[in-house]
């Protein structure tokens, strides 16, 4: 008994485990995690596409005491500010007791998600039904997306410069969209194809409409009946939607995923399940040490490219701007900063295990991930955070009684992927990746976990706050 009992003791003290939430949070503790899961439900239902993070954050933000940056003015400890970027990025900052001269503490996560965007000119007819052509944004499985509720989001500029912002088929008497598929008895050579193959991006092909206008002769009736209810409705023409930015996105809501109702599944998961907990740890934030900022950012999904994704200079141009409130150099602030690049990982799922490495991947419930390096095989298109600052994060989520766990983005061979922690490193600030681990990741309904999400809460907070 007392060897066991001394193995026991070595396996605790010596040994990297895992602890599942489950098994080591209160009843209390767990319910704190389910009670901070109902206000992120409500976000992503209410913000599906990035314009409408920003206006959601906003609000949020005003309602916090954050007020609009000006850089000619001279902010004290405590002040808290946002600046809005092409209403596609908000970075939102709380002024610390040392400013911005011994660095800033960061949390970048981004708010942009697959989907599908309009073409510029995407209505036309075809045997009587109309339909909007579609450019997939983003990797996703095509084939996911055929044949279920979609609603259409974004903004639309008028010829006249005005615009109007579109929101069909969130509400439960709105209409919805969808994409066809083939029935299984036709459907021999399609499902011989690679499931790459089954659906193109050509077939993305989006049902808007099937009874033509009046009863007159004549070719594209149907296109006509949909442009006139449009134009009724929002005083547009055809060529509108040449100058627009229209999304499609899943019309399901959120919910409470199995008995328990220990997991959420909903759209967007990958990354609002990391802005989330962003931009509460930063409302929560109230006068730490350095300045700290939190950035939403857009275009991560394509590469992080044009002026609203990561590889902007918006970031860069904040910073430079809080430098100079504090009479420091940009560059020097930047090289003594320190990020948490907040974004998802991929959970471990027993039905594709040969696709994961079990000893290097993340699992639900076992709290948020800690991911040194990103990338694909032979760590290309990656930054890898050192060992030093590895350690930091460590030894604060310890010392925080945080539960986390170490992933990778399955085999070495088999894939990969990469985050905004590249283009940050670029800017010669230590950067590490953090968030959640997601189940189904990428498809029109993901599935991720309560204790893991209010995890990378309790992770983003505690990093600020140090």
């Amino acid at each position: 008994m007392e060897q066991s009992n001394e193995i026991k003791k070595l396996k605790e003290n010596l040994f990297c485990q895992r602890k599942h939430g489950g098994n080591v949070l209160s009843s209390d503790e767990i319910s704190e995690c389910y009670d901070f899961a109902e206000g992120y439900k409500d976000y992503l239902n209410k913000a599906k596409t990035e314009r409408e993070n920003v206006s959601f954050v906003l609000k949020m933000a005003i309602e916090n005491g954050f007020t609009e940056f000006d850089k000619n003015k001279k902010y004290v400890p405590g002040d808290k500010i946002y600046c809005i970027n092409r209403n596609c990025n908000i970075a939102l900052a709380v002024i610390g007791k040392q400013g911005s001269k011994n660095g800033v503490k960061l949390s970048i996560a981004h708010i942009d998600a697959p989907r599908l965007d309009l073409k510029p000119n995407p209505l036309f007819e075809r045997n009587e039904v109309a339909m909007f052509k579609t450019h997939y944004y983003g990797g996703i499985k095509k084939y996911q997306w055929t044949a279920i509720p979609l609603a259409l989001h974004g903004r639309i500029v008028k010829k006249d410069g005005s615009f109007v912002d579109v929101c069909i088929g969130e509400n439960d008497d709105d209409p919805k969209f969808c994409i066809t598929d083939l029935l299984p008895h036709l459907a021999r050579e399609q499902m011989s194809k690679k499931m790459s193959e089954a659906i193109s991006g050509e077939d993305l092909n989006v049902t808007i409409g099937s009874i033509p206008f009046k009863s007159d002769e004549g070719s594209e009736l149907v296109k006509l009946n949909i442009l006139k209810l449009l134009n009724e409705k929002y005083g547009i023409v055809e060529e509108d939607f040449i100058s627009s930015d229209l999304e499609l996105v899943p019309a399901m809501k959120s919910s409470d995923i199995g008995f328990d109702r220990s997991l959420i599944g909903g759209y967007a998961h990958d990354d609002r399940s990391c802005a989330y907990p962003s931009f509460k740890a930063i409302f929560d934030c109230k006068e730490p040490e350095k300045t700290v900022v939190v950035l939403l950012a857009d275009k991560e999904e394509i590469g992080s490219t044009g002026n609203t994704g990561t590889k902007s200079n918006f970031l860069k141009y904040f910073i430079s701007d809080l430098a100079n409130i504090d009479g420091v150099k940009g560059r020097d602030v930047l090289s003594k900063s320190k990020c948490l690049s907040a974004d998802v990982n991929a959970a471990y799922d027993s039905t594709f295990a040969n696709n994961f490495e079990s000893m290097n991947s993340s699992f639900i419930n076992k709290g948020v991930v800690v991911e040194k390096y990103t990338g694909h095989g032979g760590k290309y298109d990656t930054s890898e955070a050192s060992a030093e600052f590895t350690g930091e994060i460590r030894k604060l989520l310890n010392e925080n009684n945080i539960l986390w766990q170490s992933g990778e983005l399955g085999k070495v061979d088999t894939g990969g992927g990469g985050t905004i922690a590249m283009f940050i490193a670029n800017l010669n600030v230590d950067v590490i990746d953090i968030g959640v681990p997601v189940l189904s990741m990428h498809a029109p309904f993901e599935v991720i976990s309560k204790i893991d999400l209010f995890m990378t809460y309790k992770a983003i907070l505690a990093f600020l706050n140090a």
